[in-house]
């Protein structure tokens, strides 16, 4: 302006001269056209300048008045939405056009200057916004659902072509070139359009990695929220000593299925859906969204690595974690074929060996838990012992990751070589077992060797226990119990297959073995005392004698009743046995004895009848809290 009015004063100066030259004519003719120009350009500039301003004022208008109250814009209705969408993408090109023309004057730089300010606090909006319609529209994802989910094709109501969806679907089947995905959403379908809308306004006003790290930020929550559900729902412990063979067999299956199709479904539904909202954007790279997924996905599974002492019960939960991770990486790998998530991944085939290394430590320490196990003072009740238990219902759930632990343990092999019979004498001496887990060869199966020799450390220890009993005939009847136990556990379980039929062949004849020494050291004496001395003829008995072996019968019988009823047999058919198999030798010895000294027993001396016999001994082995001293 200042130019402006300097060439006017010097118009003014020429005209007011008399006599000019035609060159003074021509250069005042010039002067005066590109003065009327430049005023023209000038006043043009000012209407522009005052067209900006009174837009940035409506702008101003639109975007300050959500900032009073803080009302969510999306929740007040579409109308709404747009309209200020509108507004921030007219702040951006304000902003821009603010830039491109020249701002040497004070007016110029305060309009640049807010309209900068309206785009900052715009976008700021925006981002909370699309967090706030992210969470709100947030679909439940609990993994015990997506199994029976991702088989149910049926269900599937929309399929494409590509990797591109159209339409609205809880689950949906994606066909790509590589591989058939299942997906889910994971917010509310509806939503996506209007989440997409704020991406590009966001993007192309410069707050494209504002927008991605609000994605990333709520997409972490929503996988950590999953991952909590998955971990409430893992093997316990408990279910291992409790849950039938059958039940723990398809919990286990039906855990490890659920994980591995939660992780699959999850990590393409969030790919699927980060491609939706910002893939059409060509500022923003989409694998940046998969690697924090996968870095915490790893996080999780590195989690069960755990570097103090290893927990026999946490090992379900490591070959969980091992077998999923295992089939995970592949499938990650072909879901993000960028080399940048390649690099990521190579994270996971480290914590894929961590896991392992701490699912053989485990089982060691396993060993060593049935090794220094401290048994207590005996009672006649006892019955199966809490470590035969706790041992054999360990290694019968571990036959759900058969095929996971020989892998694992295949290098492992010369550790625990087959166990030999001699593992089983009561005189081997506690410093001496692993001499004992010796000899054979590995021509069993790594896991089958390590069974072996957990049975055979937990039998050392039962017979460590039986010698504790001061009545050697409980002691019997304590292995009996035990043995009979493992035997009927591995012959009723996916561990026959395993520990193979040598094995059942030996513990059966083990079984019998207790079976006659009990018989043995029991009843044998009682029933001498219903011999003839010498073997002479009936006749050649005194009376008085005859009567005096009826009443040391009949104490001892009582004496060995009393204790053998307080004894436990738990299992029904063995109990049975037993008791059927005592009846029939008792019974047969008194019957004889009575009819040999018919003449000189008297009804007055026949204090039992054989069936009151009978029945005492048919009431044997039912348990009490009677304590047997050691």
């Amino acid at each position: 302006m200042v130019i402006i009015d300097a060439a006017k004063q010097i118009m003014m100066a020429l005209r007011s001269r008399k006599n000019l030259t035609d060159d003074e004519k021509e250069i005042l003719g010039d002067l005066h056209t590109q003065l009327t120009t430049a005023i023209a350009i000038s006043e043009k500039e000012v209407d522009e300048i005052n067209k900006i301003e009174e837009r940035l004022n409506v702008i101003q208008g639109k975007i300050m008045c959500w900032e009073r109250y803080w009302p969510m814009i999306w929740d007040s209705g579409l109308d709404e939405a747009t309209e200020y969408l509108n507004a921030a993408d007219e702040a951006r090109q304000v902003t821009k056009k603010l830039e491109i023309l020249c701002v040497t004057e004070d007016r110029k730089k305060e309009m640049l200057q807010r309209a900068r300010n309206l785009l900052q606090i715009s976008m700021g909006r925006l981002q909370e916004e699309f967090m706030h319609m992210l969470t709100k529209n947030r679909q439940p994802f609990e993994p015990k659902h997506v199994p029976a989910a991702s088989i149910a094709v049926n269900e599937v109501s929309e399929i494409s072509l590509g990797d591109k969806l159209v339409g609205d679907s809880k689950l949906r089947k994606i066909i790509n070139r590589n591989s058939e995905e299942f997906t889910i959403n994971l917010v509310q379908y509806d939503v996506i359009p209007e989440l997409r809308r704020i991406a590009n306004v966001m993007s192309i006003s410069g707050y494209a990695d504002e927008c991605s790290l609000a994605y990333i930020s709520i997409q972490r929550s929503a996988l950590d929220e999953c991952l909590r559900i998955l971990e409430r729902e893992k093997l316990r412990t408990e279910d291992v000593l409790k849950l039938e063979q059958v039940s723990l067999k398809s919990k286990i299956k039906r855990r490890i299925q659920t994980m591995k199709m939660f992780m699959r479904v999850y990590l393409a539904s969030d790919k699927w859906l980060s491609e939706q909202i910002f893939g059409e954007l060509g500022t923003v790279n989409l694998v940046s969204f998969a690697e924090p997924v996968v870095l915490q996905l790893l996080t999780y599974f590195g989690k069960a690595i755990s570097t103090g002492p290893k927990n026999p019960g946490n090992l379900f939960h490591l070959l969980d974690m091992y077998e999923v991770l295992a089939g995970l990486l592949p499938y990650l790998d072909s879901l993000y074929s960028d080399e940048a998530i390649s690099q990521v991944i190579v994270n996971g085939d480290m914590v894929l060996r961590g896991l392992a290394d701490s699912a053989r430590k485990t089982l060691d320490e396993f060993e060593d838990s049935i090794m220094t196990y401290t048994m207590r003072e005996p009672s006649a009740a006892e019955g199966i012992h809490p470590l035969t238990k706790n041992v054999m219902n360990y290694i019968s759930a571990l036959t759900g990751y058969h095929e996971t632990l020989d892998f694992l343990l295949n290098d492992h092999c010369v550790e625990h070589p087959m166990s030999a019979p001699s593992c089983m004498s009561s005189g081997v001496e506690e410093e001496n077992i692993k001499e004992h887990i010796s000899g054979g060869t590995c021509k069993l199966s790594p896991m089958a060797l390590h069974f072996r020799a957990f049975s055979c450390i937990l039998e050392y220890k039962l017979y460590n226990k039986a010698k504790l009993f001061k009545d050697a005939s409980l002691g019997h009847m304590f292995l009996m119990n035990n043995i009979h136990y493992m035997a009927q556990k591995v012959m009723c379980s996916e561990l026959r297959f395993i520990l193979g039929e040598e094995w059942i062949q030996e513990h059966d004849w083990e079984l019998q073995q207790h079976v006659r020494n009990y018989t043995r050291v029991t009843w044998s004496p009682i029933l001498s005392l219903l011999k003839d001395d010498g073997n002479p003829s009936s006749y050649a008995v005194s009376k008085a004698h005859v009567e005096e072996k009826l009443r040391s019968f009949y104490l001892a019988f009582e004496e060995v009743c009393g204790a053998q009823t307080a004894c436990s047999i738990p299992d029904d058919q063995l109990r049975e046995d037993l008791r059927n198999s005592t009846s029939l030798k008792v019974i047969r010895a008194y019957q004889k004895f009575v009819e040999r000294h018919t003449d000189h027993v008297s009804d007055e001396h026949m204090k039992y009848s054989a069936d009151y016999l009978q029945n005492r001994l048919l009431q044997l082995f039912e348990g009490s809290q009677l304590k047997i001293m050691a």
